[in-house]
């Protein structure tokens, strides 16, 4: 599907159109630039028998996606995006990342883009329609601080991300909505407060020989990116009340280091990049990273609430 050796290309997202059509998006960049990312697109008219050549769908630099596409009730399509954002010059490490939604009123033939508010250091925006036919999104964060949480009447104008009570470590989570209306969400228990150590960026044992570029600063209030918090344990939370309070079960434990990206001698050891889908039974469909070697597969039933 990809066949660039030139570039890093990541974050594939699968999206069945209403007509049956059938999107790859996925994310590409050189090395470890971020900030010079874009979105490419294919497209299979067969059921993905068959393909077409890729395509720049966002072409700004720093552009990224993860999850899915979200088709609102008035059958307009939103993306939730993400920007990685640097000053000339200067190495990305995700101090001034924000979120963005596009939207498309026409089948995806253009696009409008509109900021989150103050969602600097929000990351990974997954969006999900809620019972009352509101619309729910939480995001990864760059502080490894918390999940955050943010509110929309339409899926188009959203409120200012919050903080939940549920850890997270600068890692990647994934959230659906049972028919109940409860919210299940996967991801890390852990936090920057769990680090014995921290790296200087995502990529700081792969870099680029020769790249004498400083890492960006802060830009918020002091903040900036933390990487390195353990990736681990892997765990089951849900939330009857709106993402106001939480339970949570492990479904895998370890010690998630993940100070290195060196899996190739078992170095890395993380559970992360969770993906959760429901079936019609009510059972959930997950799978994730384990130590960035293979992708692990877990069937679980509503059982897990009671036990």
């Amino acid at each position: 599907m990809s066949h660039d050796s030139t570039r890093s290309e990541q974050n594939p997202i699968v999206f069945e159109t209403p007509t049956k059509q059938i999107w790859l998006l996925y994310t590409s960049q050189p090395a470890g630039n971020q900030d010079f990312a874009i979105v490419k697109k294919s497209v299979s008219d067969d059921g993905g028998k068959t393909w077409s050549d890729a395509c720049t769908l966002f072409g700004e630099p720093g552009t990224f996606v993860r999850q899915p596409v979200v088709v609102l009730e008035n059958g307009n399509w939103v993306i939730p995006t993400f920007k990685c954002r640097t000053e000339p010059g200067m190495r990305w490490v995700g101090n001034d990342d924000i979120s963005c939604i596009r939207v498309s009123t026409n089948q995806g033939k253009t696009w409008d883009e509109t900021q989150v508010p103050n969602s600097f250091g929000c990351v990974h925006m997954q969006i999900q329609q809620l019972k009352n036919k509101t619309y729910m999104a939480l995001f990864r964060s760059r502080w490894a601080d918390n999940i955050y949480v943010s509110q929309s009447v339409d899926g188009l104008a959203w409120s200012e991300p919050e903080p939940t009570s549920l850890p997270n470590p600068n890692s990647g989570i994934c959230f659906a909505v049972l028919s109940s209306g409860r919210i299940v969400v996967v991801y890390n228990h852990s936090s920057r407060l769990n680090a014995e150590g921290r790296r200087e960026g995502l990529y700081d044992d792969i870099g680029e020989a020769g790249d004498k570029r400083k890492n960006q600063g802060s830009k918020h209030a002091g903040k900036d990116a933390f990487w390195g918090a353990p990736r681990a344990p892997l765990c089951l939370g849900w939330s009857d009340d709106g993402a106001k309070t939480w339970s949570h079960r492990v479904l895998e434990d370890g010690d998630g280091y993940c100070m290195t990206n060196n899996s190739e001698q078992r170095l890395n050891r993380e559970l992360s990049y969770p993906s959760i889908v429901l079936d019609k039974t009510g059972s959930m469909h997950i799978s994730y990273t384990f130590w960035r070697q293979r992708i692990k597969y877990l069937r679980v039933s509503s059982d897990i609430f009671q036990n």
